[in-house]
């Protein structure tokens, strides 16, 4: 799988550039499944509006709204009620996953339930373009400041551990919405591993475990 892992979806043209890089074609020949599911988890969004503007591409940070052939709807929660024959073809099918913000590890449960998860490594050719915690679920921790819900069994915050390294979003600086460099470094001196801070402008691209800052921002490379 390709990862495109952003801040606030596809925001500048640098990022939709390295998108349609990792597709191979234009974005108006590519076919697209978004994952609502992280929003129901965060208790600033939840279910309704939220996941409404997200599906419709009516949200302000880019992502259903850039022109796909096609857009479909993957709901992780349901998945695990269905027959797999019902929707494992058609994410096979699609070109690129687009993935909410919203809770980490409401997200990283529902991909392990659902079997997304154990699904991803059988997709080499597809694109997965997080945005915040669709984009913090693909790393090994999230670190105790962005724990939100958790799972009835209990855990802590590791997720997926696709990539080796972990993402502390919107680090938008002093007097604009979001976390200040003060508030990431003192979030990374919990992680035990590298972790990239990054800003609303800036997206990470992993292909094959190269990994390749795409910014027209702030981002900065954290070590332990």
């Amino acid at each position: 799988m390709k990862l495109l892992l952003t801040s606030a979806g596809v925001k500048n043209a640098s990022i939709q550039d390295a998108l349609v890089g990792l597709l191979g074609k234009p974005i108006a020949e590519s076919s697209a499944l978004c994952i609502p599911t992280a929003q129901y988890g965060h208790p600033d969004i939840g279910p309704g509006e939220g996941a409404w503007r997200f599906i419709s591409g009516r949200s302000h940070l880019p992502m259903c709204d850039l022109g796909w052939k096609s857009v479909g709807v993957l709901e992780l929660t349901a998945l695990p009620s269905i027959p797999e024959e019902l929707w494992v073809p058609k994410v096979r099918e699609t070109d690129v996953l687009l993935v909410s913000g919203g809770d980490a590890l409401y997200l990283c449960h529902w991909m392990r339930q659902s079997g997304l998860a154990d699904l991803l490594p059988s997709l080499p050719d597809t694109v997965w373009v997080g945005l915040s915690a669709g984009s913090m679920v693909m790393t090994p921790r999230i670190g105790q400041d962005f724990v939100g819900w958790k799972p009835p069994a209990g855990g802590d915050d590791t997720t997926l551990g696709v990539v080796d390294f972990s993402i502390c979003p919107h680090v938008n600086g002093e007097g604009r919405p979001g976390n200040s460099m003060a508030e990431a470094e003192s979030w990374a001196a919990d992680i035990a591993g590298p972790a990239y801070v990054i800003d609303d402008e800036t997206a990470i691209k992993v292909v094959d475990g190269n990994v390749e800052v795409v910014s027209e921002g702030h981002w900065k490379l954290l070590t332990p």
